[in-house]
Formats: structure tokens, sequence, C-alpha cells
């Protein structure tokens, strides 16, 4: 009888150990809302990435502006320093004038082709006579002169001055004395017998101040071998030994017009220089 309730017993309990199932029941039950408090504990997940972005898009446009802003800083410097580069170089060494030199300058006149030996005589005087802190200098201004010769144009020196020569000294009795007296020497130039100075204007020009760089050659003027209205020779050519008065000079091609008279009529002809000669 035992035995056969204790099934039957068994089958009336079986809802009693089967009511867990109910708790398992409401345990899914939580489970399916979990993922809802999951999702509501995830949200700050979301707004993290709105935060990075835009922490990510400020960032370049800091860079950039940093960057936009480096060139302009760099391209000032640079040239700051260009600046600083350019104040640095020194500047060029100023030519001093002979007229800033210790003494004046005057004029002597001399014999004229004569100027070398006197010149080498007064230099001589000078030193015998211990004379050198009174009387400094002694020159003869030159020039380079262009001329045609044979119908070439050739750069031979001249004296700016012929028959005259330049001295730098400090004029007292004695320099006055030592220099008048020097044979070949006829006497300053100046008003009376009083000697005058060259103004600065004169001596830079005479002596040709150049300052560092520039050709230190005096630039003469053309010298030509004839004259305009001159009366020339014909020396070679068809009208050779005729005579003509020039009428025109064409330095650039070297060549003259000549009126000559031919057949009692005068014709301009034009010939080189070398074909010409002086009457």
């Amino acid at each position: 009888m035992t035995t056969a309730d204790s099934p039957i017993a068994t089958e009336g309990d079986a809802p009693d150990v089967d009511a867990p199932a109910d708790d398992a029941v409401v345990a899914e039950a939580v489970s399916e809302d979990a993922p809802v408090e999951d999702a509501s504990s995830e949200a700050p997940a979301d707004d993290a990435p709105a935060e990075d972005a835009a922490t990510t898009d400020d960032a370049p446009a800091e860079d950039a502006a940093t960057t936009d802003d480096a060139p302009a800083e760099d391209a000032a410097t640079e040239d700051a320093a260009a600046e600083v580069v350019e104040e640095e170089e020194p500047a060029a060494p100023r030519v001093i004038s002979p007229y800033d030199r210790p003494g004046r300058w005057y004029v002597l006149h001399t014999q004229s082709g004569y100027e070398n030996k006197v010149r080498s005589n007064i230099v001589a005087r000078t030193s015998s006579m211990n004379m050198e802190e009174r009387i400094y200098e002694v020159v003869i201004p030159m020039e380079d002169v262009v001329e045609f010769k044979n119908g070439k144009k050739v750069v031979v020196q001249k004296k700016v001055f012929p028959g005259y020569l330049l001295c730098r000294l400090r004029l007292d009795d004695d320099s006055w004395f030592v220099v008048r007296n020097t044979p070949g020497v006829t006497g300053f130039v100046g008003a009376g017998n009083k000697p005058s100075p060259l103004p600065r204007r004169d001596v830079e020009n005479f002596l040709a101040v150049k300052e560092d760089g520039e050709d230190t050659t005096r630039k003469g003027r053309a010298r030509l071998e004839f004259d305009m209205g001159e009366t020339v020779r014909v020396k070679e050519g068809p009208f050779a030994d005729f005579q003509g008065e020039i009428v025109e000079i064409n330095e650039d091609q070297l060549k003259v017009k000549v009126l000559v008279n031919i057949f009692g009529r005068e014709t301009p002809v034009e010939l080189e220089f070398a074909q010409v000669g002086k009457v």
C-alpha cells in the first residue's frame, strides 16, 4: 500500500518539485529585461565617440592654425636675418680726394716739352734740401686721348696742360724758394706775384678722382687728324693728287667727304681717312 502510495505521492508533489521552473521563467523575464538595462548602461559609450570626434575635429583645426602661422613667422625671421646680413656688410672704402691730402695744390709754369725733366729736378731738390715735410708731390696731369692715325683708332697719353705742372706743398718762404729756383720753372700761376691754390673741383677734375672699382683712366675726347672745312690732298685712288675741302666727317666709319673739283665742278667724294692727307 505504501509502495502504491509512493508513486501517487510523487506525482502529487511534482508541481512542487517543478516550482523552480516558475523561477526560471522569472529569471528569463529578468534576463530579457537585462539587455535594456545594458543598453542604457552603454549609452555613455555612444556619447564618448561624439566627444572624441569633437576633440578630433578641433585638433586638426588648431594644428592647421599653428601650421599656417609657422611659415609667416619663418618668413619674418628670414627677412630679419637678411636685413641683419645687409646691415653687417662693410661699406666700400671711400677714396680719399687728393684735395684732402696735406698741403695745397699750386700750378707751376714750365718750359713746354720739359715737364718731365722739371718734375725730376723738383723731386731731387726737395730730397737734397730736406724739404719732404713741406713739398709733398709733383704731378703732370695726363689723359688718354683717342686719335685717328692711318685710318685706325689709337689711344695715346697726352698732357692735359702742356707746359704746366701741379705741385702739392705747404707754401712758405723756404718751400717757395726751393720750387721757384728749380731749373725749368718759370713761376707760379696766380694773381700778381702771389701763388693761387687750386679749388677742390679743379684738383679732382685734373687728377681724375675715381671710386673703387671704376676705371681710373681719364676719358679723353676724340681728337681727329682733320677738321671740318680743312683742305686736304687725296693720296691714293682715282682722285690721287686732287685737293678738296672736307665737308663731312664720319668717325664711326672712319671716312670723310671731300669736295673735289672735277672738270670745273665740285663733286663730293667719300674717302677713308687713310686716303687723304694734310696739304
